[in-house]
């Protein structure tokens, strides 16, 4: 009989991280669900998923939702970590804080929850990971700065992690959406996207649920840039 798989979303409760819980819970998925709002709790019971409350900048949160998840299941094969939006400001107003807070929200959010399932999911010769990235990270933007910098580094972290864990069967990817109508862009923003108008959430979790899937079992290492044709960098 095959096991059923179980699946961490994080910054589950809102946007782009309640699409692909929503749509991996379609799958049949038993999912573990973190957020810091207390709306996490009526989705969990709508999806009949499993709720730990707290921040993906917190180190200590992050281990007890590997925790939990772990002893409650036994596996993780999936792990979709979301987060929020950085700090945003012209490039030279930027404090450091500003900086070492994207750092943590951005980067070591997913440096902490691969430290920590990657030798899980090793030891089941099986797993992925998606990280939901930004179209920052290959055509950076002086609107976004902190997004852009730091999550060119998760672009570089995914390479180095498919490398460590590719002879385990173990997968990272990212996702680099566009403006998706979660957050509302002005009319001139949408102008300039070839499709003419913003990308959904459903849209970036049906990636997301594809990469995570045994249908993408060869594909590690990437970028993948959802976003209508708005990036134009080869």
């Amino acid at each position: 009989m095959k096991k059923q798989k179980v699946a961490i979303v994080t910054a589950a409760s809102k946007g782009i991280g309640i699409a692909c819980a929503t749509h991996l819970a379609s799958e049949g998925y038993k999912l573990v669900l973190m957020s810091r709002s207390d709306s996490l709790f009526a989705l969990c019971d709508q999806l009949n998923a499993r709720p730990i409350q707290g921040s993906i900048e917190d180190d200590n949160a992050i281990a007890r939702l590997v925790d939990f998840t772990f002893e409650k299941y036994g596996r993780i094969d999936a792990v979709v970590c979301n987060t929020g939006h950085a700090n945003k400001g012209s490039l030279f107003s930027l404090t450091d804080l500003d900086w070492k807070q994207g750092m943590d929200l951005l980067l070591m959010n997913v440096v902490r929850l691969a430290r920590l399932v990657g030798p899980i999911m090793a030891k089941q010769k099986d797993g992925a990971f998606v990280n939901i990235s930004t179209f920052g990270a290959k055509e950076p933007s002086l609107s976004f700065p902190v997004s852009s910098v730091i999550r060119g580094a998760v672009s570089n972290y995914c390479k180095l992690f498919a490398s460590e864990l590719g002879h385990a069967n173990v997968r990272m990817n990212n996702i680099l959406p566009g403006f998706i109508n979660s957050y509302p862009a002005d009319e001139q923003t949408v102008n300039q996207i070839p499709m003419l108008r913003q990308g959904t959430p459903k849209e970036v979790a049906e990636l997301a649920s594809f990469l995570v899937s045994d249908k993408a079992s060869y594909i590690t290492g990437q970028d993948f840039v959802i976003d209508g044709g708005l990036t134009k960098s080869i």
